[in-house]
């Protein structure tokens, strides 16, 4: 079943990135290499440095989702430990998608190294994905709020004031898991597991941190495109919200084509040349240069899992 359903999850990813490349041609039809050149070429050295430290501040932010819930599960590791597994992680997750060969794999080799059990591996997993939903509600709601016109550039017949209820209820709906902390929910237990309820002092951590990974990713976005036609930061955090969404939905390795197609719809003030490129360059800092630092972490935690075995099997 498990196999079936990798199967079915790769079809749609491979759709929906046949769809992207044919709406994307349709977007880019007549533009010539030089304009993508001369675009690329046009993004001043200081807004490169921006964009790296952008990409820093978002990688950092992913080894806080696994801190977090590391020490939501009562399991102290350094955090040079953390951070070279997130960053592993991440890079080979955001790339392959929907693939068997995917992030939580690498978490569970790397972790199971440390001594942590498939059940703890697991909440792990779950809890970081929560993390990411926490921060991506919350930035939905204050762009919701703050600038509601924005909804109309993917979706013309929704209009501000629903825009706005949206937004409230997205952030009720964050409110409302912060008052279960303040309420002391009880622990659940499910079929031998148990389910703590994050406390406050987590939840806040939640709260900072998952924003803030989505927030560094999306101004390597904003530092690559250039000031003429720019919409601001805010227009430019929700049109990657939304796009960035999108591409994770669609199950596409690396959002290949859907991420592209959905900045260019929801930029349209701007020259399609230099949106494309700045997409490109998030492609290369946010995701095809970590891929490729990760490919040798990958190798030592193989490594170190073959030695592993030969020395016994994991504690319990």
């Amino acid at each position: 079943m498990a196999w079936r359903s990798d199967r079915a999850w790769a079809l749609v990813g491979l759709l929906a990135v046949a769809l992207s490349g044919w709406l994307l041609y349709r977007e880019l039809e007549g533009m010539s290499l030089d304009s993508l050149l001369g675009s690329l070429r046009a993004i001043p050295a200081g807004d490169w440095a921006l964009c790296v430290a952008a990409t820093l501040l978002a990688y950092a932010a992913l080894a806080g989702y696994d801190r977090i819930a590391l020490n939501h599960l009562g399991r102290r590791i350094g955090w040079g430990y953390i951070s070279v597994v997130s960053f592993t992680t991440y890079a080979v997750g955001h790339n392959v998608g929907a693939s068997v060969f995917s992030g939580a794999l690498v978490r569970y080799r790397a972790y199971r190294h440390k001594g942590l059990t498939p059940v703890e591996i697991g909440l792990l997993v779950a809890f970081c994905s929560f993390t990411f939903v926490v921060g991506t509600l919350l930035l939905a709601a204050a762009v919701l709020l703050i600038e509601p016109e924005l909804v109309q550039r993917f979706l013309p017949s929704v209009g501000v004031g629903l825009a706005r209820g949206i937004g409230v209820l997205l952030l009720l709906a964050v409110g409302l898991y912060a008052l279960g902390s303040l309420l002391k929910f009880s622990t659940l237990r499910l079929r031998g597991m148990e389910l703590g309820y994050p406390r406050l002092p987590t939840v806040l951590q939640q709260l900072v941190i998952g924003p803030l990974e989505i927030i560094g990713a999306a101004a390597i976005l904003y530092f690559a495109l250039p000031e003429a036609g720019n919409p601001g930061y805010l227009v430019v955090l929700g049109v990657f919200l939304a796009s960035f969404s999108l591409a994770l939905v669609s199950h596409a390795p690396g959002g290949l084509g859907v991420l592209e197609v959905s900045v260019l719809l929801g930029l349209p003030e701007m020259d399609k040349a230099d949106v494309l490129v700045a997409v490109l360059v998030f492609r290369l800092l946010y995701l095809l240069i970590p891929l490729a630092l990760s490919m040798p972490v990958i190798l030592w935690f193989e490594r170190a899992r073959w030695q592993d075995g030969l020395a016994g099997p994991p504690p319990p």
